[in-house]
């Protein structure tokens, strides 16, 4: 895998946990029903998924993270 498409599977993780951050925030509404998407689980991963692309993507350009 090159270094663009780790850092762009990276984004995009970022992205999605963006918005299953912002999805899982809001407010319950009792009117609409339960929610059926763990949105909170699901930034979780993507966060987690998006730090361990970062991580590859430094060590591909050459550099060391802490703690690796």
């Amino acid at each position: 895998m090159t270094i663009s498409t780790t850092v762009s599977f990276g984004l995009a993780l970022a992205l999605i946990g963006l918005f299953a951050g912002w999805r899982g925030a809001r407010p319950p509404n009792p009117l609409k029903g339960p929610r059926m998407a763990p949105w909170r689980f699901i930034m979780l991963l993507a966060a987690a998924g998006a730090m361990m692309f970062l991580f590859s993507a430094l060590r591909m350009a050459g550099l060391n993270p802490p703690g690796s």
